[in-house]
């Protein structure tokens, strides 16, 4: 493998984490919101990632990298409060919210920054080699 093709590894890695932090800050924005007008509240989405494989045209991919696949929305219901004087409130006096854990949400962040390091520091790290072999041949 080309010492080249690392960076292409360590950018395909920082786009998906880059939308990765999207989805969250997404979904950290929506955690407190209520059902709107047609009573279906905002689902949290989680990024599912997918293998993509590296290579020139034509030939036998040399490389593996990252790709964001689909984004998916959580089904599961979401929190119910007995809240009747509120706008939204339904018949029987509850407000439905968002499915949104802000803790999980926030642990997400912290992965998704890290993962996003990570690349970024590979990315550095071989540049350095790279600039260290150079001043070798000078």
């Amino acid at each position: 493998m080309s010492m080249l093709r690392i960076f292409d590894v360590a950018s395909s890695a920082i786009s998906a984490q880059s939308q990765r932090l999207n989805v969250v800050a997404s979904n950290l924005s929506n955690a407190d919101t209520v059902a709107g007008p047609d009573g279906t509240a905002y689902k949290a989405r989680q990024v599912v990632f997918q293998t993509a494989l590296m290579g020139p045209p034509g030939q036998q991919a040399a490389s593996a990298g990252v790709r964001v696949s689909t984004i998916t929305e959580d089904n599961t219901p979401g929190r119910r409060v007995l809240d009747p004087k509120h706008p939204s409130a339904d018949e029987q006096g509850y407000v439905t919210y968002s499915n949104v854990n802000p803790v999980e949400e926030m642990v997400n962040m912290i992965s998704a920054s890290r993962s996003y390091q990570n690349s970024v520091e590979v990315m550095n790290t071989a540049r350095n080699l790279l600039q260290k072999t150079l001043q070798m041949g000078q």
